[in-house]
């Protein structure tokens, strides 16, 4: 009697323990996480005739990322949710396809028309979470732009990217997913939110934070990033090196562009050619994060060869 129940309990807790195993696999898996510099493409625009869902490989050499926009709180849009409607075999199909390639792939939240601080936090972050392990991806970037509420309610908004921060790591652990944000080159500016703005939000999770995804556009007449000087070493404290004496990870910072002037509303371009320049003079300097383009397919594997130079060791 005692070996048969011994038995039958065993059985029960093997079938238990599989089970346990069972559930607990997407947080095991390990995601495609650069090592190095981060080379990032947004995708947003539809791509050729709309059947496509992410940009072919061969237009996309040299990139490491691959940033789909935008998943929004009420749900996927734009690429994402072309994404997020494939069967999941083809899904999983691309992704080890772009894996294989040294190609991440993420999803991109928020964006420009997403003002998302009315709702919880740790709602929108376990939903945000679940949608990564539910789409077979990578990670996801926060590309959160509310730039009134930061200027005119000091703290709510830092507070809110915290709170967002800690529950996706949650859900989402360290260096088996990537998980990036996508800042305003001003926000780690000291003095320009009465908050703090991004200075905060890495002195309170920066260490959960994989790394930042600049955009250093639609930031004209000033400092407007448009030269090697205001883009590096002075922007009333919001260039590269400034950056790194407020604090922040030199090697955190990924320099973002727009891939042509139709990529952006308020200035900021600079040729990939003379970008190029202003990278090379960044890496001399110690920097070594990498280059974001907004967006394909104005941005390609062209665009990020000249970018890219003889700056980065292959």
């Amino acid at each position: 009697m005692f070996s048969t129940s011994f038995s039958r309990l065993f059985t029960l807790c093997s079938a238990l323990a599989s089970l346990s195993v069972g559930l607990a696999a997407p947080h095991a898996r390990r995601a495609q996480i650069p090592s190095g510099p981060k080379f990032v493409i947004y995708t947003d625009a539809q791509i050729g005739d709309g059947s496509s869902v992410l940009p072919p490989l061969d237009q996309i050499q040299g990139f490491n990322v691959v940033n789909m926009a935008f998943l929004l709180t009420s749900g996927p849009a734009d690429q994402v949710a072309k994404w997020a409607a494939l069967p999941a075999d083809q899904r999983q199909q691309l992704k080890q396809q772009y894996n294989s390639a040294g190609v991440s792939l993420v999803v991109s939240a928020f964006g420009e028309t997403e003002h998302p601080t009315s709702q919880d936090p740790t709602t929108v972050a376990n939903n945000l979470a679940q949608f990564v392990l539910n789409t077979d991806l990578d990670g996801i970037d926060i590309d959160y732009e509310e730039f009134e509420l930061v200027v005119q309610q000091p703290g709510v908004g830092e507070a809110w990217l915290t709170t967002l921060t800690q529950t996706l790591r949650q859900q989402l652990p360290q260096g088996q997913f990537i998980l990036s944000h996508a800042p305003v080159g001003p926000w780690f500016q000291p003095t320009f939110c009465p908050g703090g703005c991004y200075i905060t939000v890495d002195k309170n999770v920066g260490s959960l934070i994989d790394w930042y995804n600049i955009q250093f556009y639609n930031q004209s007449p000033s400092p407007g990033y448009e030269d090697c000087n205001t883009l590096l070493n002075s922007a009333g404290g919001s260039s590269i090196f400034e950056i790194q004496k407020n604090g922040v990870d030199v090697n955190k910072l990924v320099i973002g562009k727009p891939g042509t002037t139709a990529d952006i509303t308020n200035g900021g371009f600079i040729d990939p050619a003379t970008l190029g320049t202003c990278v090379q003079q960044a890496v001399q300097g110690g920097w070594n994060a990498g280059v974001m383009a907004f967006q394909f397919p104005h941005a390609d594997t062209n665009w990020i060869t000249a970018v890219k130079g003889s700056s980065f060791a292959a």
